[in-house]
């Protein structure tokens, strides 16, 4: 996916001409990133939400089951579903109601410069990943 998004954002080769050149550029990455999921680095297993330092910097978890189940009612979502909740979500945001805000899935994530992902679901089959989170500034 890293793959896929930097040559999307960068495949001129005018800015940088490899992922490794975009991150050599530690100001950059430090200061405002690039706001895609080029921004998260490691992805770790636990669901325990993030803590504010630096050691959860860069990083995406999954979603809870018990937070699946309470967002998309299952606990394998589909992509439609995703795509629905997220519409949700962003509507909230672009409104403005801050208690929606928080009972949304956008809601979930709490700490900038870091992500959830949530696997989604064809027939019962894993087949796309979700995320969400806060990355740059």
């Amino acid at each position: 996916m890293h793959d896929e998004v930097f040559q999307e954002l960068y495949g001129d080769g005018d800015e940088y001409e490899s992922r490794e050149e975009l991150y050599a550029d530690e100001e950059f990455m430090g200061e405002e990133g690039t706001h895609s999921i080029l921004d998260m680095r490691r992805v770790v297993e636990t669901t325990k939400p993030p803590r504010e330092r630096e050691a959860d910097y860069f990083t995406v978890r999954p979603l809870s089951t018990a937070r699946l189940v309470h967002h998309f009612g299952t606990e394998r979502p589909t992509a439609q579903q995703y795509e629905d909740v997220m519409a949700r979500a962003n509507e909230a945001m672009r409104h403005r109601r801050p208690v929606d805000e928080d009972t949304t899935l956008l809601g979930e994530h709490e700490v900038r410069w870091t992500g959830v992902y949530v696997i989604l679901y064809t027939d019962g089959r894993p087949t796309h990943v979700g995320f969400f989170g806060s990355s740059g500034d």
